[in-house]
């Protein structure tokens, strides 16, 4: 990121046999022999590095790296033993402590926003808390459609036609799926449901799901800190007038056309936010509220019990991406579901939902008019081109919000 110096604050890695977190901490810059016997090359640990802005700002975060990129950094063999970061012992928090930028994040308008976020801000600066209320098991396979879609977009991997799988992927297992009575109403890809076989497994062993998204993040080489809402089974339930629907039924089944009268979120009273969300929401220097769905994708997010009162408290420029630009939605049924549930289909409804939690709503040229209406709700209103159709279009919206 232009203006900052990286600095090794600490490497860490967790002594199984002891329970206990073992630290060393570099002396300086100077260079020499790395005399730690502990760091081997092939292992991996965490890295605390810090971003140097200037005397009175600075951003930490940790992260993962093979020790063989840090050992000539690595001067002094004084050891400390430490205490686990947020995550505990089993599966730490691999992220930003204070993120640049966190972002609560849906699914297919979400991973474009940070697609244009990571190329003007350190992709290691920022921290996704994702939705996982659209979760759902699928040829008995668990499936985080949101957070695979935020994963592959950052990794470049994403299909660019659909915005979410995988670019290039075959249907093979699905076409051969229908051989044993399976329905294809849920188009998953082979190399897309080797992710969903990986998580399944991990989480079978007694993975928590943090720990899973992050493994799978690092395979797919995205250094943003990708956080589930939760580690916890959390189910959006869509209400109709003919009941109940199971989220993906809703949405993808039925092409989300039956007529939305509630919501609810099964599982969310139980929830505990991740490990590392809710000190991400609370200490980034820019809190985004992304271009989704309010009730589909933020929903579920401020469902997960403190995660609303986090980002109401959070000391950060708090910050909202209208999704509906002039009175309809880029993408999916935010603006049926607004009308559906009594509100006013525009950006302005939007900032209706969202006052209480943002500072800030960001709203699209063709919807500058409804500024002055924003503003009455005691909210700052930019207006900007909000439309993310090519990777440069991406990348101003997200400098425009960076700079907020």
């Amino acid at each position: 990121m232009a203006g900052l110096t990286l600095t090794v604050v600490a490497v860490h890695r967790w002594d199984a046999p002891a329970q206990a977190w073992r630290s060393w901490f570099p002396d300086g810059e100077t260079l020499g022999a790395n005399t730690l016997a502990a760091f081997e090359p092939g292992g991996t640990y965490f890295v605390s590095t810090e971003w140097r802005e200037r005397p009175a700002r600075s951003v930490v975060h940790w992260r993962r790296a093979p020790v063989a990129q840090w050992r000539e950094r690595l001067a002094s063999d004084q050891e400390v033993v430490g205490s686990t970061p947020a995550g505990g012992a089993s599966a730490p928090y691999n992220g930003p402590v204070t993120p640049a930028f966190t972002v609560l994040a849906g699914g297919v308008g979400a991973a474009r926003f940070l697609q244009g976020l990571v190329r003007v801000a350190d992709p290691a600066s920022v921290a996704v808390v994702s939705n996982v209320g659209d979760d759902v098991e699928m040829f008995g396979l668990h499936v985080s459609p949101d957070v695979d879609i935020v994963i592959y977009s950052l990794a470049g991997a994403v299909n660019p036609e659909t915005g979410w799988g995988l670019a290039g992927d075959s249907f093979a297992v699905a076409d051969a799926l229908r051989r044993f009575g399976y329905d294809r109403w849920f188009n998953l890809g082979d190399r897309d449901l080797a992710t969903a076989v990986h998580r399944t497994r991990l989480l079978r062993e007694g993975r928590p799901m943090h720990a899973v998204v992050a493994e799978l993040a690092r395979a797919f080489g995205v250094d943003a800190a990708i956080l589930p809402a939760t580690d916890a089974r959390l189910a959006t339930v869509v209400r109709t007038a003919d009941g109940e629907l199971a989220f993906q039924d809703y949405m993808v089944r039925l092409a989300a056309e039956p007529e939305v009268t509630g919501l609810r979120f099964a599982g969310a009273e139980d929830a505990v936010p991740a490990p590392g969300v809710a000190d991400a929401i609370r200490d980034a220097g820019r809190l985004v509220l992304a271009p989704s769905n309010p009730f589909l994708s933020i929903g579920p997010i401020l469902a997960v019990p403190g995660l609303r009162e986090a980002v109401a408290a959070s000391r950060a420029r708090r910050i909202a991406v209208s999704p509906i630009v002039g009175g309809e939605a880029i993408k999916g049924p935010a603006a049926r579901m607004l009308a559906s549930l009594g509100h006013e289909v525009s950006a302005a409804g939007v900032a209706a939902i969202y006052r209480d939690l943002i500072d800030v709503m960001v709203i699209d040229e063709r919807d500058r008019a409804l500024a002055p209406r924003i503003e009455a709700l005691g909210l700052a209103c930019a207006v900007t081109d909000t439309m993310m159709t090519s990777p440069e279009r991406k990348a101003a919206l997200a400098s425009f919000v960076a700079g907020l």
